[in-house]
């Protein structure tokens, strides 16, 4: 089926759309189409009535399609308009010239025309309906999707308020152990030492700049021993007088445990913390701080507080330990022989306090006359330190000497010893070596009771240990027999005895010690020990005690044989005797 109308006018245009309509409801084109089509054909047509000019309408349905084609007249020279749509059905017979005048058929057209616009309407419905729906779904995905990223926010700052907290929390911790290995590292510093003085340097040492910009340690005593009193701030002064920790600044500090107090005139732009040192009978000092910026932080104080109190403990045990020392010490240079002075025997004798710590008081020497004109000299060393160990050495000393009152050799006079520890004190043990000197015999007689061997050297320079088997320590729960021994004694011959805090290291230990002073002891000439013992004891200890502090007592005795000859200890006895 092929229709061609010209096109020139209004009528001929709505011809035009009408025919193309009711072939395309005819050839069963569906109504969204046909709308598609008429629309399209409508507003091609109206730019050709605009342009103006002869225009050709055809429409043809053939092969299952239904093709509109508007062509300008051949002269125009523009190219024709077509558009082409699928025909589901075969198309019907031509009705369109028929119609062309009939205003029935023209109505009935506009009819269809409408009929096919009111099912695009009703479609159009069915999709704003559909569009509605789906944008009432899309509100509700996008409601869902605000409430999801308001929850994913409120997630998001729980998260970074818990990871502040943690951080928080971690820094605490750390600045809680930061302080606690602090207080632990000067806490030892602190209770390393027995000298108050030293104490006392050292806590400013510690606690500037980290945590003090200033520190001064006011001990009472100290200032009493100067007699002078160097100007103190208030705070420093009611400090010292209740015995509690005192803030002086502009503001209050709010510090647990401390007490506020107005600024200080001595220093009125400083915050100022004034801490007793605690001891057992009461403050031994006031350290007075200065902050090391504004003011402390109470975690800081609380600290500082706890270091003062560990500082004033370690204070108060070293000036008791320096107290016990003295009087032992005094003790046990009281109780320290004069040597006899005898002919044709030197005697020198040297005896040197610990200098650390309280380890003083177990050692002695003795020398002196036995009723037969012998002269026993003695080195000793009690176990333990302190005044009780310088009273069991003044115990021992006598009750040595009451033994010796009815003779005896060497041995014996051990074996008593041994005897006597052992039941009065079962529990304290000594070391001792006795070495005795007889008239007109060049023979030494010693015996030792677990103590360092003597040494002696001859006359010819030679030196040598004399290690024949000992007895046990004194006052061991043994029953023992001391055996004593006996060596040729040539004039010239110098004996060595000694304690063993002279040659004993500890990260050497004792024959190293043995050796050396053998080779300082052989390294004198014959004339410079008859000239001067006292003074090659001297150069003995020099080089034996310069390369370590001595934690422990030491004694050194000297017996020298006088090289011109002449008789052994005859003639008048001297002190001591």
């Amino acid at each position: 089926m092929n229709h061609t109308w010209p096109i020139s006018t209004v009528s001929d245009a709505s011809r035009a759309r009408i025919t193309t309509a009711r072939v395309a409801a005819a050839c069963g084109v569906p109504p969204l189409e046909r709308t598609r089509l008429a629309a399209a054909l409508s507003a091609r047509l109206r730019q050709c009535l605009t342009k103006g000019g002869s225009w050709t309408f055809v429409l043809t349905a053939d092969g299952g399609s239904l093709r509109a084609e508007v062509s300008p007249a051949p002269a125009d020279g523009e190219r024709p308009w077509c558009v082409t749509v699928p025909c589901p059905e075969p198309a019907a017979e031509p009705v369109c010239e028929a119609a062309a005048g009939d205003e029935n058929a023209l109505a009935e057209a506009l009819l269809g025309a409408d009929e096919d616009t009111a099912l695009v309407l009703e479609r159009l419905a069915e999709q704003e309906e559909l569009v509605a729906f789906h944008r009432d779904e899309l509100h509700q995905t996008n409601q869902g999707v605000l409430a999801l990223h308001a929850e994913l926010d409120a997630a998001g700052r729980a998260q970074r308020e818990a990871f502040a907290a943690e951080r928080a929390a971690r820094r605490e911790a750390e600045d809680a152990r930061r302080r606690l290995t602090f207080l632990a590292d000067a806490s030892a510093t602190l209770t390393a030492s027995l000298n108050h003085e030293e104490i006392a340097r050292l806590l400013p040492e510690l606690l500037v700049p980290e945590y003090a910009r200033t520190a001064d340690v006011w001990l009472f005593d100290a200032e009493d021993e100067r007699g002078s009193s160097v100007p103190r701030p208030a705070a420093a002064v009611i400090a010292a007088r209740t015995g509690r920790p005192q803030y002086a600044a502009a503001h209050p500090g709010g510090l647990p445990g401390v007490d506020d107090q107005p600024p200080s005139a001595l220093h009125p732009n400083r915050s100022l913390l004034c801490v007793p040192l605690p001891a057992r009978s009461g403050p031994l000092g006031v350290v007075t701080l200065t902050a090391p910026g504004d003011r402390w932080n109470p975690d800081d104080a609380v600290m500082l507080l706890e270091l003062t109190r560990r500082a004033g403990g370690a204070l108060d045990n070293a000036r008791r330990f320096e107290h016990n020392r003295d009087i032992a010490e005094t003790l046990q240079r009281a109780l320290l022989t004069d040597l006899p002075a005898t002919p044709g025997l030197r005697l020198a004798a040297r005896y040197l306090p610990a200098t650390y710590g309280l380890n003083i008081g177990g050692d002695w020497y003795d020398a002196f006359r036995q009723p037969d004109g012998s002269l026993i000299t003695v080195v000793g060393d009690v176990t333990g330190h302190g005044l009780h160990a310088a009273v069991m050495m003044s115990q021992l000393r006598t009750a040595l000497r009451a033994y010796a009152v009815d003779g005896g050799s060497p041995g014996v006079l051990l074996t008593r010893l041994h005897m006597f520890l052992h039941h009065l004190q079962p529990d304290l043990y000594a070391t001792a070596v006795i070495a005795r000197f007889q008239p007109d015999e060049p023979v030494l007689t010693w015996a030792a009771a677990g103590h360092p061997p003597p040494v002696l050297r001859g006359p010819d320079g030679r030196v040598r240990t004399l290690d024949a088997k000992p007895g046990a320590m004194l006052g061991i729960p043994l029953h023992q027999e001391i055996a004593d021994h006996m060596e040729p004694l040539e004039p010239g011959s110098t004996l060595a005895l000694y304690t063993d805090g002279l040659v004993e290291r500890r990260a050497q230990g004792i024959d190293p010690g043995i050796a050396r002073l053998a080779a300082a002891l052989g390294a004198f000439r014959t004339e410079t020990l008859d000239a001067d013992l006292d003074g090659s004891a001297e150069r003995i200890l020099d080089p034996m005690l310069s390369d370590s502090e001595r934690d422990d007592d030491v004694c050194l005795l000297l017996c020298h044989v006088d090289s011109h000859g002449g008789r052994l200890l005859d003639g008048p006895a001297g002190p001591g005797t």
